[in-house]
């Protein structure tokens, strides 16, 4: 007899192997990061020059744990080794997630299918199945979530989205703070130590000024007007590489100026959305509601409202989107469809057609415009959401003539949900 779960491993399965394969032998070239960068750090540490701990390191220090963990079978075996582990990783957060929600886990894989091998090959391909693991763990194990919510913005500052969110929604929101507050000083004390011992200054931090200090990236969507001044070849509007960052940034009138206010702007942004989660768990919704939508307006808000854009940013959105299919169910097929429609328009951008990218080719800007143009769209949807959760509920008129209270909306578990969660998890929430 076939095992229920034979398609979905299977499929699985077939999914990374499409991945890897066009990895290795599709158009354009997604393996520099690992193969160039990536090894490149892990050879230096080992032979003792350690990004985050004797230099700078434009990442949070615990990324060096995936980066320098490839090099176990050696340097010539390193990108067998990394694809390696994302697979594993990838499978751990799969088995998890057929506990709770089949959908979802479908969902997923065809997310990765659209996004390309830039799931797989980039360090935010660590931290999106940790991300997965800890939010569907939230639940039974708030506190263990956290811790790895914490990790895991240690090697990629973006799940600090689902910790702020969290921090919000949840009721034990200061035992969480304490238990992020702690995870972060022993990895601070921790880095600080071997960088005195090694007699260089403290870098642990040093991944902050990396990033503020860079220019306008090309896939953001700020750069989308210079974009379009080059293709249009106004003077001064162009392309060009950054040598110290590794990356391709726009040039032209006003771009250090947008520059300097993307970083401040990024930062309203993000706490004007944390006050619409806290309107609308002041108003009564509760940490199901609110949770789920505030996750993932903070991560949207992290890709669309800010300067530095990376084909990876989208694998983001699968973890605060899979949250949301497994609590609610058919209320989320809308952001789950922009969010494979994303992911298809950023697979077409990177890697095959990059070169028309660099080139400022009309066609594929035009891609690019409507593609960041839909990160707007998903993060109005999440916005509206946590909006309509801040309106007070109208009662029944029946109930209202009663006397009695309406139910509490915001807080029920929507039957899909009951039938689809374990048993153990039907219980009052303890977040």
């Amino acid at each position: 007899m076939r095992h229920p779960l034979a398609a979905l491993w299977s499929a699985f399965v077939l999914v990374h192997l499409l991945l890897i394969t066009l990895a290795l032998f599709g158009p354009g070239y997604p393996l520099g990061d690992v193969e160039v960068v990536y090894r490149g750090w892990a050879e230096d540490a080992a032979a003792g020059n350690i990004v985050g701990v004797t230099e700078n390191f434009v990442y949070p220090l615990l990324a060096l744990v995936p980066v320098v963990g490839a090099l176990a079978l050696g340097g010539p075996a390193y990108l067998g080794t990394w694809f390696g582990l994302i697979t594993v990783l990838n499978a751990g957060a799969f088995f998890v997630l057929l506990r709770t929600h089949r959908p979802a886990a479908w969902w997923w894989l065809a997310f990765l299918a659209l996004l390309g091998p830039i799931a797989l090959l980039r360090i935010d391909a660590v931290t999106v199945p940790l991300c997965i693991i800890a939010l569907l763990g939230l639940r039974r194990r708030p506190l263990w979530g956290t811790v790895l919510l914490t990790i895991a913005a240690w090697i990629k500052i973006w799940p600090v989205a689902a910790l702020a969110a969290l921090f919000v929604a949840s009721k034990l929101r200061w035992r969480m703070l304490g238990v992020a507050a702690a995870v972060t000083a022993a990895v601070v004390a921790a880095a600080g130590a071997l960088s005195l011992a090694r007699g260089s200054g403290i870098h642990v931090l040093s991944f902050v000024g990396e990033q503020a200090g860079r220019g306008i990236q090309i896939e953001s969507p700020i750069a989308v007007p210079w974009l379009w001044q080059a293709v249009l070849n106004v003077p001064g509007s162009f392309i060009y590489y950054d040598q110290q960052i590794l990356t391709f940034q726009v040039a032209g009138d006003g771009t250090a100026a947008a520059s300097a206010v993307m970083t401040p702007l990024l930062a309203l942004a993000a706490a004007a959305v944390l006050l619409l989660g806290v309107r609308a768990q002041g108003r009564g919704a509760g940490w199901l509601a609110v949770f789920p939508p505030l996750t993932l307006a903070l991560t949207m808000t992290l890709i669309a409202v800010n300067k530095v854009g990376s084909p990876q940013f989208i694998s983001w959105l699968a973890a605060p989107i899979i949250l949301g299919l497994v609590l609610n169910g058919r209320a989320w097929r809308t952001p789950a469809l922009l969010a494979l429609a994303l992911a298809a328009l950023t697979q077409l951008v990177y890697p095959y057609l990059y070169d028309w990218l660099l080139v400022a080719h009309p066609l594929m800007i035009l891609v690019l415009t409507v593609r960041n143009l839909l990160e707007f769209v998903l993060l109005g949807w999440a916005l509206f959401t946590l909006y309509q959760l801040g309106r007070p509920a109208k009662p029944a008129s029946g109930q209202a003539a009663s006397g009695q209270a309406a139910p509490d909306r915001f807080t029920s578990t929507p039957l899909s949900t009951k039938q689809l969660i374990p048993k153990p998890l039907t219980k009052k929430p303890l977040i």
